[in-house]
């Protein structure tokens, strides 16, 4: 499993307290087996916090145990592809329980099929509400699973909700869960960037539009802020000869010039990341280098440095020192897709639009290289910079 774990995760072994809650969760799942309630296990924690890990773990134990019927689904294409692939390096997993949500639980209902355990990544992704053209026509995708499995373990993170469509929330979490029993497993420590907590929170600060301070130079996670994406990827490109796994990743936002829709700023156009059907993940393609990464390749996913290209939708307000959310100049529009049932407001659609871009620059272990499309971000961001380096 170490290889596994290495290979995914760049973890070589799971820490004493991953194992401490493993061996509890191990407790509740054993005890919610023997129930004659449908149960829920709730992994939450922030990105980078081991989550993934913990789960991994606990598929190989129970989804190689035949006494068991279970199934692991996640509703994310790129990391779906991933655990297909890790699947296939674990003695005795069945690949075909590797499932989509939608995917299996139309196919439980149809078949009339029950689990023992169903584990579910990246929860938080599920659909909470009915997606008709997706082929779902349920109500909550978390209530199916519920009820076609005595225990469901799912991971939860708050901080990577994105779309209304898939809008969670601990309210909505526990009252889609109700009456039936749960625990929470909380995960705090951050096991994927090399960053200290203080470096971790300013990347929080920025997001959630604070004053913007100097990056603290306390740790060997290296910070460096570019006045052109050109050198940015540069350095990137630099990084992923001597270590490998280093990519480009942006925010939404940048203008169609000439008709071409790419990430184009000074030196600097590559196109998006491209759909690709094979079972190579984006993350680990040799040609993602010359692409530009998104939430939708990148989202659970792990590299070694990452090159963050803030987007035209972020901008900069000298009177607050903050970087600014421009929801207007955001153009993907997923994030503002309404939902007859509840309505959201313009300081939650900031909130998808700051996760995005907390989540891109959470992506990289050792480094995080930073330029903004804004002259002004960019600017303010050089001056703290220079402060460090």
């Amino acid at each position: 499993m170490n290889k596994i774990l290495e290979a995914q995760f760049f973890v070589k072994d799971l820490s004493d307290s991953q194992k401490a809650v493993i061996t509890d969760m191990n407790h509740y799942i054993n005890a919610g087996m023997n129930s004659d309630k449908h149960s829920v296990a709730i992994i939450q924690g922030a990105a980078g916090t081991g989550k993934s890990v913990v789960l991994m773990e606990l598929v190989r134990q129970y989804m190689t145990d035949k006494r068991y019927k279970t199934a692991l689904v996640v509703n994310h294409p790129e990391l779906y592809k991933a655990y297909q692939d890790l699947g296939e390096s674990i003695p005795n997993m069945n690949v075909k329980s590797i499932r989509r949500p939608t995917a299996l639980i139309n196919d439980a209902q149809k078949n009339h099929k029950h689990y023992d355990v169903i584990f579910v990544d990246e929860a938080h992704l599920l659909y909470s509400k009915s997606e008709p053209y997706a082929h779902y026509r349920g109500e909550n995708q978390l209530t199916d699973l519920m009820n076609l499995a005595k225990v469901v373990v799912v991971v939860y993170d708050f901080a990577q909700v994105f779309q209304s469509k898939m809008y969670w929330d601990e309210k909505l979490l526990f009252d889609t869960i109700g009456k039936h029993p749960y625990k929470m497993f909380d995960m705090n420590f951050q096991y994927r960037m090399v960053a200290s907590d203080q470096q971790v929170a300013w990347m929080d600060d920025l997001t959630a539009e604070k004053p913007i301070t100097d990056f603290p130079d306390n740790s060997e996670f290296e910070f460096k802020v570019f006045d052109t994406a050109g050198s940015l990827f540069e350095t990137v490109k630099k990084r992923n000869k001597e270590f490998g796994m280093s990519r480009v990743v942006a925010t939404s936002g940048f203008p169609r010039i000439d008709g071409r829709h790419n990430v184009e700023m000074d030196t600097f156009s590559l196109p998006w990341d491209e759909w690709d059907p094979q079972r190579t993940h984006w993350a680990k393609r040799e040609g993602s280098i010359t692409q530009v990464g998104t939430i939708y390749t990148l989202q659970g996913f792990d590299l070694n440095y990452v090159g963050m290209i803030i987007g035209p939708s972020f901008g900069y307000d000298a009177k607050t020192d903050t970087m600014t959310i421009i929801p207007e100049k955001y153009s993907h529009k997923e994030i503002f897709k309404k939902r007859k049932d509840r309505k959201f407001t313009q300081a939650e659609y900031k909130e998808f639009i700051a996760n995005v871009l907390n989540v891109l620059m959470k992506r990289g272990k050792y480094g995080l290289y930073l330029t903004a499309y804004d002259d002004a971000l960019r600017a303010r961001l050089l001056e703290l910079s220079k402060s460090i380096n």
